[in-house]
């Protein structure tokens, strides 16, 4: 079976999401597409980065993508998690980074300021690293003690 990622957005996000979960799909992966459906400029980023980020808090997956216009609302819900690392990134290398050295668990792409050929750089960059872990193992552990 292949890994499955949670992929949420709020009205600014949702072209950007759809995309996101095409691209998951088609790269092997199962996304987990908590929604919105249909694009609604009445939906809020708490409504649909609480369940991505509970799912993978809970370890229902390892790993979660948001988008929202900024990335911050997403990012601010998601780290109230347990064990949620949510790294917003505007630039694969930053991707590459929260990965290499934060273990970022949850992906949150601006969806303002980034295109969307860019946001797949970016996915593809995040999907793509490992944690470095040595030194980086102790200040993670230090977030959640």
């Amino acid at each position: 079976m292949s890994e499955q990622i949670y992929v949420g957005a709020d009205h600014a996000g949702f072209q950007l999401k759809q995309k996101l979960v095409d691209e998951l799909q088609r790269l092997g992966y199962e996304p987990v597409d908590v929604g919105p459906k249909t694009m609604d400029p009445a939906d809020d980023y708490p409504d649909y980065g609480r369940p991505v980020a509970a799912a993978v808090s809970e370890g229902k997956a390892a790993r979660g993508v948001l988008t929202c216009g900024t990335g911050l609302g997403m990012t601010y819900i998601a780290n109230r998690f347990p064990h949620v690392r949510a790294a917003v990134a505007w630039t694969p290398e930053i991707a590459e980074l929260a990965r290499k050295h934060n273990d970022a668990n949850v992906l949150v792409l601006p969806s303002r300021f980034v295109s969307e050929e860019e946001g797949m750089e970016i996915l593809h960059a995040w999907l793509d690293t490992a944690f470095e872990g040595g030194r980086h193992e102790r200040r993670i552990a230090k977030i959640d003690a």
